[in-house]
């Protein structure tokens, strides 16, 4: 399959961009706008030519950042207006969200609104006076237009420069303001179980009971909610809560949300039914997919889930895998200029690409109409073309045809890899080649997870393979995370994200392979992370490290959007950091930043549902379990079968070798050291909310005392 990536190499015409390493920025270092990287040269430069600064940053499979830049800058006419006028940056988002989380608070203050491409026009000193998103060339409907925009900021420049500098102190002072009120109010509320309560109830009244997910459209998978839920119907054994889940998995897999010949979930959807894709594909999406489903799958058996789960793994492997062990970042949403272009179907393409009868299932199945089904989202028009989902899940369709569920999966398989390998001759997507900690880090932890629920030791090997390159490859000299590789090079202090993202994934990949090294990096990472980015102050982790680039503000973050932030995350490490190794002063933290979150989570828990599982676990009743045996021998892979098989998210599991003498991991959990074996048999050492029961050699005896939870 020929794959589209974006490589450096100077030629003529080239900006300052050309010696990155970010695809993104590559994808702009021929543009006729003198663009710099972020950095020491291009504010230099801003002050020895007394020129404002335009910060235009987005990521590379963003949409409406291409429009922009074929629309403008690649104008010679704008872009000799903004090199005239300005000196021009641009960053990528995800090589830099301290950067991006920053601005868009700035973009948010300013306009009420944010998102990307982001732009900032700002002094020499960093300091913002005005924000916009998206700026076409020319104005039209309202806004204002690159053409307009530009002189008017030069005029005020020459004219009413004193104006605009005050305007970004103001701006400035806002934005430090609102940082310390939000980090400095004295909580007085405590997270207890009634908050669970509440961000269930939250979530329920936000549910869409036709369509599955929640609101409307856009409509994001945001399968934190759904983990919650899952938790959540644990905890309670509410129908309702997995009602939710299933509905949103089902409707998710049956949709055009998902791409149903090569697999994988685009990002989000533009309509409610998850029919109309915004076609880019995201690591982390897949990553936090494969949980979701896997553990669904766990709580109900339901093979469909494991069918989905292992189908975007595949996606994964095959796609977005490096072959020294990471994970890229993402494949683009456009193709030859036009968004979707690669994924869509005419019915008359349908028909070359098949029999006349494969051609009239296919119709039947993914719902391809004559006029298309794929409406343009600016227009609410049809197309011509087709988006292929399922009108309703195989077993009935097949019902329909009168055909068993095997014999139709058969043909549908038969005519997926036709047209499959017609789509594979088409011009890809670009794919962002990058690799970065914290997505790898979700990534590892979903692929330890599926292997410990499907019993698949190859995706074990998959997420051990991609820890290692971390380790090996991304930490700098003083083993503290770097945040992006690419081309042979690591770079840019790690994030907050990519430590509590990448410790998440260690301790997955733990109790999956039981290799007491990933424990033991785990444990170092957290410390680094409590020493570097923990505010001693008033509690809870900084998004940059102590020893980062100062930006304008150094902010906390704790909501969960697109994916969990890396405080909710930090939070369940913490405290699972501390059942598996006896360390109550990880526990400590996790309650400390719960206390310093607790009055913003508290007025709305649904936007924190990652950190709601983290509070679901420290509320209990959770469970430590120690195996102690031959990781070797049938009876102790039968053991660890057995608490595998169950959805118990509020445990964690060791396993303490019979035959070894000294087990490492007795070094990093020493109440494991005296814990050994009854009768040379594999033995579980059960301890529930605090109280430990005696020893059992038989897996149901285990299993009836974790299913208290």
């Amino acid at each position: 399959m020929v794959m589209l990536t974006v490589t450096s190499g100077k030629i003529s015409g080239s900006n300052k961009l050309i010696s990155e390493k970010s695809p993104y920025l590559l994808q702009h270092a021929h543009n006729p706008v003198q663009w710099y990287p972020w950095g020491v040269e291009a504010f230099q430069k801003a002050r020895a030519e007394d020129k404002p600064v335009f910060l235009s940053i987005g990521y590379s499979t963003c949409h409406w950042c291409h429009v922009m830049e074929k629309e403008s800058f690649e104008d010679p006419e704008v872009a000799k207006m903004l090199n005239d006028t300005f000196v021009c940056i641009k960053v990528d988002r995800e090589e830099r969200p301290d950067l991006d989380a920053v601005y868009m608070k700035v973009c948010q203050a300013i306009t009420g609104t944010g998102g990307w491409p982001l732009h900032i026009i700002m002094t020499a000193d960093k300091k913002p006076f005005f924000a916009a998103t998206y700026i076409p060339k020319d104005s039209r409907f309202g806004k204002l237009g690159m053409k307009q925009l530009v002189p008017q900021v030069r005029q005020l420049w020459e004219s009413k420069r004193n104006e605009l500098i005050d305007s970004a102190e103001k701006i400035t002072v806002l934005l430090k303001e609102r940082e310390k009120e939000s980090r400095g109010v004295e909580p007085v509320e405590e997270l207890v179980e009634s908050t669970l309560d509440e961000a269930y109830l939250h979530l329920a009244e936000n549910f869409d009971e036709d369509n599955g997910g929640f609101g409307y459209a856009p409509k994001f998978p945001s399968t934190h909610n759904l983990s919650f839920l899952l938790r959540y119907w644990k905890r309670t054994r509410y129908d309702r809560a997995m009602q939710m889940v299933e509905k949103t998995l089902r409707a998710m897999r049956l949709g055009g949300i998902y791409d149903h010949l090569d697999s994988g979930f685009h990002r989000y959807a533009t309509d409610s039914k998850w029919l109309v894709p915004h076609f880019e594909k995201m690591l982390y999406d897949q990553a936090m997919l494969v949980t979701a489903y896997a553990e669904a799958y766990q709580a109900t058996g339901r093979e469909e889930y494991k069918q989905t789960a292992r189908e975007v793994i595949g996606y994964v492997l095959h796609n977005l895998n490096d072959p020294n062990g990471g994970f890229y970042s993402a494949e683009d949403a456009d193709s030859e200029g036009k968004e979707g272009k690669f994924y869509l179907w005419t019915e008359e393409e349908i028909r070359e690409a098949l029999s006349q009868d494969e051609a009239e299932l296919v119709k039947k199945v993914f719902g391809i109409e004559e006029e298309g089904n794929f409406v343009e989202t600016t227009t609410g028009k049809k197309t011509g073309k087709n988006i292929l989902y399922m009108r309703k899940p195989l077993a009935e369709t097949a019902s329909d045809l009168h055909l068993s569920p095997e014999e139709l999966q058969k043909l549908v398989d038969d005519s997926r890899q036709k047209l499959l390998a017609v789509r594979q001759n088409r011009v890809h997507p670009s794919r962002d080649d990058k690799v970065l900690t914290d997505w790898n880090g979700l990534m590892i932890a979903a692929l330890a997870k599926a292997s410990q629920v499907f019993g698949e030791p190859e995706f074990a090997a998959a997420a051990k393979k991609a820890a290692d390159f971390i380790i090996g490859q991304m930490c700098d000299a003083e083993g503290r995370l770097v945040h992006r590789y690419r081309e042979g090079e690591s770079g840019i202090a790690g994030f907050l994200d990519d430590y509590a993202f990448f410790i998440w994934g260690l301790i997955e990949l733990y109790e999956a392979v039981f290799e007491a090294k990933y424990l033991r990096y785990a444990i170092d990472l957290a410390d680094k992370m409590l020493g570097h980015f923990w505010d001693e102050e008033n509690g809870g982790f900084y998004q940059t490290a102590d020893y980062s680039e100062k930006a304008l503000i150094r902010s906390k973050e704790i909501y969960d959007g697109a994916y969990p932030s890396g405080n909710s995350v930090a939070a369940l490490d913490l405290i699972c950091l501390a059942r598996m190794t006896g360390e109550t002063r990880l526990e400590e933290k996790t309650a400390q930043l719960m206390h310093a979150f607790s009055i913003e989570v508290s007025r709305n828990p649904s936007a924190y549902t990652q950190l709601m599982i983290a509070l679901d676990f420290a509320l209990g009743p959770s469970s430590e379990v120690v195996v102690v045996g031959d990781s070797q021998k049938e009876d102790t892979a039968k053991m660890l079968q057995t608490v595998r098989s169950r959805f118990l998210p509020r445990k964690v599991v060791l396993l303490r070798s019979s035959v070894e003498e000294s087990p490492e991991i007795t070094d990093l959990a020493k109440f494991t050291k005296d814990l050994h074996g009854k009768g040379g048999k594999a033995t579980a050492f059960v301890c529930r909310n605090y109280v430990c029961n005696l020893p059992t050699t038989d897996a149901q005896v285990m299993l009836e005392l974790l299913d208290g939870q």
